[in-house]
């Protein structure tokens, strides 16, 4: 006969109620429910590529127009303002009648100057007396015309209009002129007076003179007017030139 095996009844039994009891250990409290969450997609984390840094930017392509008008000028050179109206001229290769700017550099923020020009720079202006017509064209929201001029007593109905004709330097004032004190002087007041100034934030000032099309002294008058206005001492540098041409740098003392 083989071998009899003893089995202890009792320690199997005790053994299966451990087990039970470890696995209801397990589970959730009195009065806890299981909630169904639903698994969503796994997202993997990509690489981080870092961006190439960007290369020194290409010269802006210039046309073959704008190349042989450059080559007449040295930049090395500066130009008497008289030389330079010349060159100006010469250089500016637009089908239409360009303007002629000048751009200063000049040595603090915050210059405005008013000056009566001479010449015309080229530009047709509409200047109208403020009265109860022009009350009624403000009211629709309508301006045609490029400067206003108004009499101490139209002040206060212009008032109500200060953010539509503030922004657009259009509201009277004595500083420019266009505030005047009788009707009769009108007659008197220059289109051709201007202010200018220096950017927000920057001591730059960006004007026209005139007309590629005007003659050579007109040019040259409004120029100097301009420059002696703002102060010679004050500009660091001058640089003239057409709508359409390369620019010419510009002696100012």
């Amino acid at each position: 006969m083989g071998k009899t095996k003893t089995i202890n009844v009792s320690e199997e039994k005790e053994e299966k109620k451990a087990k039970k009891k470890a696995v209801r250990g397990v589970g959730l409290k009195g009065g806890e429910r299981v909630a169904t969450v639903e698994a969503g997609p796994i997202i993997e984390e990509q690489p981080h590529v870092a961006k190439a840094p960007r290369g020194p930017r290409e010269p802006k392509a210039r046309s073959k127009k704008y190349k042989e008008a450059k080559a007449k000028i040295d930049k090395s050179k500066l130009y008497s303002l008289e030389e330079a109206v010349k060159l100006v001229k010469s250089t500016s290769y637009s089908k239409f009648d360009g303007t002629v700017e000048l751009h200063l550099t000049v040595k603090k923020e915050g210059l405005s100057v008013q000056v009566s020009l001479p010449h015309s720079t080229g530009k047709t202006k509409k200047i109208e007396i403020a009265n109860e017509g022009t009350i009624k064209k403000l009211e629709a929201g309508k301006i045609d015309f490029d400067v206003l001029l108004a009499t101490p007593d139209m002040m206060p109905k212009l008032v109500p209009f200060a953010k539509l004709l503030g922004p657009r330097g259009l509201m009277p004032n004595p500083k420019n002129g266009s505030l005047i004190k009788k009707l009769e002087d009108a007659k008197n007041f220059s289109a051709d007076t201007v202010v200018v100034k220096t950017e927000k934030k920057a001591p730059l000032i960006h004007t026209v003179v005139g007309k590629v099309s005007q003659k050579e002294n007109e040019l040259t008058q409004n120029t100097n007017s301009l420059l002696e206005a703002i102060n010679r001492r004050q500009i660091i540098k001058a640089y003239m030139k057409p709508t359409m041409g390369p620019s010419v740098k510009l002696a100012v003392n």
